[in-house]
């Protein structure tokens, strides 16, 4: 891949495809006089052109966030990110989503914009750009988590486009302008995105951190000088949109983090953290060095973002602090400290295996304090107090967020949710980043601050909010959904191989081994074999003897195949098996002709 060896200075412009903004439009007298409808050549359109703001995810769930800006002949992209896969997703190891839309459309695509580093705005990046060619815009960090990415899936033709905060870019006739706010994750941006029609303001990911550990204050006085000015549109994210009041500082962890340093003086400490959250990393490392702990990294993501940040210059690692992980045995525990993946339970982070034992690097004692310096995201209660659980039976100590103020969230509560309205004041108003719930919950918002209800839309995946600048609306629905990762290959929503996955998972496998005679076209023997089913072998042997029963009573020389002979054995075992079981299971006939 390669950089654009110009970079966007803060408050410079960089100019992408040749489109550029449309003039003004002249008033409609002025264009009734200069044509009038009734001397219009016949076939012209009179239909005026709006914006299209087209939802590929992020809406009405939690992840895999991506939208698209369309305006005539351009399209700009906000995120490409993914989603983990749910239970009834056997198999699969990442969801990204469907751009069919887009990639019908590439020639229109002016550049994708990513506001922040989260596997949910980024991670489907390096697949999507398999589909589709476009120019990426994103910060120092961004950029570099990136580059990873696409490392790793041996994509080396993509132009990467390093901005700063204030900095403009021209995509045909938008006009993106890039925010500096506070979030889990260095470089993060809020998007003023100016259009034919108005400004869209896009806040990503963002909270109000008056006292950041690292990095500016979030810049509410440039998003005030855009909401003065007049903003159309506004999107904002949703995901703690039913928590009242402010979110704690990240200042606020490192006062906890300080605590457990200097208590644990003796033990050895385990701190699982979001390998992305670089802020509490550099917490981390500078308390490591106050106390005379070396530092071990664990876990593959936490040592590549780690190494990345530090080329950046975004994290600074004081010299011979870190050791090798598997070295920790050599040191005393008060002169160690492990940093780690796994906050969320993953099975196969490096946390959850030492919580059951599978980690030969580490093993979990008595004289170890682990902290899980994170919140647990919805739908990951049962595997992270899981590893909590084993922890303890290992004889740990475990402080969480339950006991202590050891983590911060990075997204708004509703007094900043609040306080972003306010500043931005936008004529419509679309939320975003959140399942249907938090959604509809930031509408309410909206409205209690007196936004009118019509100029509100609720979106989902495939729908099309269309708004001339006037009116918005929703406009037609097109192609979207989900792709899922498996391994290295990809498949869409509507997949057989998942379908046969989730049936194999629910109902079982039965595996039935005909032999006919050649000669005689009679029938020698069958046998049954079941996976993932509940037969007895009483159950087992009247399968048997049904499937029997009904092929002796088959003219084997009529039939004009074994595909016809194969038809039979599925019906007559799947009739016996459902009325026995309940179950449908996936049925495999073997025919053997000996």
């Amino acid at each position: 891949m390669k950089r654009e060896n110009r970079k966007v200075p803060a408050g410079g412009t960089v100019k992408i495809g040749k489109k550029q903004h449309e003039k003004p439009a002249k008033s409609l007298k002025t264009a009734k006089a200069a044509k009038p409808a009734q001397n219009r050549p016949r076939g012209e359109k009179q239909d005026k052109k709006t914006l299209k703001i087209r939802f590929l995810g992020g809406v009405g769930e939690i992840g895999k966030n991506m939208t698209a800006l369309e305006y005539g002949k351009d399209i700009i992209i906000i995120d490409a990110g993914l989603t983990f896969p749910s239970e009834n997703m056997p198999g699969v190891d990442l969801v990204i989503p469907d751009v069919a839309y887009l990639a019908q459309n590439k020639s229109k695509i002016r550049g994708i914009v990513i506001t922040h580093g989260h596997e949910d705005h980024i991670g489907g990046l390096p697949y999507i750009l398999q589909d589709i060619s476009a120019p990426v815009f994103g910060t120092k960090l961004t950029l570099t988590l990136i580059e990873n990415k696409l490392k790793e899936r041996k994509i080396n033709d993509a132009v990467l486009n390093c901005i700063k905060p204030n900095s403009v870019v021209k995509l045909g006739c938008f006009s993106v302008e890039f925010i500096n706010v506070n979030h889990s994750i260095a470089g993060a941006v809020a998007l003023s995105i100016t259009t034919p029609v108005g400004v869209v303001f896009h806040s990503g990911d963002f909270k109000i951190d008056y006292t950041p550990v690292s990095g500016e204050v979030i810049d509410l006085t440039r998003i005030s000088e855009i909401g003065k000015k007049g903003v159309l549109l506004l999107m904002a994210e949703s995901t703690n949109v039913e928590r009242e009041g402010f979110t704690m500082s990240e200042s606020v962890v490192k006062e906890t983090l300080e605590h457990v340093f200097s208590d644990n003086a003796s033990r050895r400490l385990i701190i699982a953290t979001f390998a992305s959250n670089v802020h509490r990393l550099q917490q981390i490392l500078d308390l490591a060095k106050k106390y005379k702990r070396k530092v071990a990294f664990s876990g593959r993501s936490m040592i590549n973002i780690a190494e990345a940040a530090e080329k950046i210059g975004e994290l600074k690692i004081p010299d011979n602090l870190i050791v090798d992980v598997e070295k920790t045995g050599s040191f005393k525990d008060g002169q160690i400290v492990i940093v780690s993946t796994g906050t969320q339970g993953e099975p196969m982070s490096a946390l959850t295996r030492m919580a059951s034992g599978e980690f030969n690097k580490v093993k979990i004692g008595n004289n170890d304090t682990v902290v899980i310096s994170a919140s647990v995201i919805p739908g990951n209660e049962k595997m992270i107090y899981g590893v909590i659980n084993n922890l303890y039976r290992l004889g740990a100590e475990v402080i969480y967020e339950s006991l202590e103020p050891i983590h911060v969230s990075g997204h708004a509560l509703k007094g900043e949710l609040r306080t972003l309205h306010a500043l931005v004041k936008p004529k419509f108003f679309i939320p975003v980043h959140g399942e249907y719930r938090h959604l509809k919950k930031h509408a309410g918002l909206a409205e209690e601050m007196g936004m009118k209800p019509h100029n509100i839309v609720i979106a989902e995946i495939g729908d099309t909010v269309e708004t001339d600048g006037k009116n918005i609306k929703l406009g037609e629905k097109f192609p979207a959904g989900s792709r899922f990762v498996d391994g290295v290959g990809i498949d869409g929503a509507d997949s057989f191989v998942l379908r046969d996955r989730i049936h194999l998972s629910e109902d079982g496998l039965l595996v039935a081994v005909v032999a006919v005679e050649e000669l005689s076209a009679t029938l020698s023997s069958v046998e049954i074999v079941s996976k993932g089913l509940m037969m007895t072998e009483n159950t087992v042997a009247e399968a048997k003897a049904a499937l029997s029963n009904t092929l002796k009573q088959v003219d084997m020389r009529a039939l004009r195949d074994e595909t016809e002979l194969s038809s039979i054995i599925r019906r007559s075992l799947r009739n016996y098996v459902f009325k026995a079981t309940k179950k449908n299971p996936m049925i495999i006939p073997i025919v053997m002709v000996v």
